[in-house]
């Protein structure tokens, strides 16, 4: 159980790690041996071409939230529409496993404070019976179910943010790709430069300037 919560604690960091403007600078590495690639800057309020209620956002962002409001906002929005079904189901049946083992507990923890109270084991065995789970036969068995009914509540509360956060960061990852360009408007231009070294001695080497045309 504490797995998921820590997986879960693991998406919802990469979801924002994703988000940040940070995650999507870009490294150069220089040295004798190495290549320089740059590209033209471009600031994260120029990014911001979207309006999402009374703000301002990126594409990514608009799409990751219109994911957390509704599950399956973001695909439609990122045109993904083959990823309804997936997005429904899963988040649909984790939903309903918690739905139904919330329901069951709450039955069992009646019928122990029913038991709790005097009532006859009987009676509580007729009631859970007639709500469609099993007849217990002891005080026992009650406290089982009980127990069991809370362990797969809580892991369905793990299933379920787990699902939902997986929808969330692939309307955001969906979004992010679709803002690469990839067109023939992309053009390499490689210039001889002198590269800074640790060492006093100038270094000679080649850059590789990326740029749109």
């Amino acid at each position: 159980m504490r797995a998921f919560f820590l997986f879960a604690a693991c998406l919802l960091m990469a979801l924002l790690q994703l988000a940040s403007p940070a995650a999507r600078a870009q490294t150069v590495t220089t040295g004798p041996d190495s290549v320089q690639v740059a590209t033209p800057a471009v600031s994260d309020s120029a990014r911001r071409t979207e309006r999402f209620l009374w703000m301002r956002v990126t594409r990514p962002k608009k799409a990751a939230l219109l994911a957390l409001v509704l599950p399956g906002a973001g695909q439609v929005y990122n045109h993904r529409y083959w990823k309804l079904p997936l997005v429904y189901g899963a988040v649909g049946g984790t939903g309903y496993g918690l739905y139904y083992y919330q329901k069951r507990y709450k039955a069992y923890t009646q019928a122990r404070k029913q038991l709790d109270n005097r009532r006859p084991l009987t009676e509580v065995s007729d009631a859970l019976a007639a709500k469609g789970y099993r007849r217990e036969t002891t005080a026992q068995g009650v406290q089982a179910g009980l127990q069991g009914s809370r362990t797969y509540r809580d892991t369905f509360i793990a299933y379920t943010a787990l699902a939902y956060g997986i929808t969330v960061l692939d309307a955001l990852v969906d979004a992010h790709l679709r803002d690469f360009d990839i067109s023939d408007d992309l053009g390499l231009r490689l210039n001889p430069t002198v590269l800074p070294t640790p060492s006093p001695v100038p270094t000679a080497g080649l850059a590789l300037t990326l740029y749109v045309k």
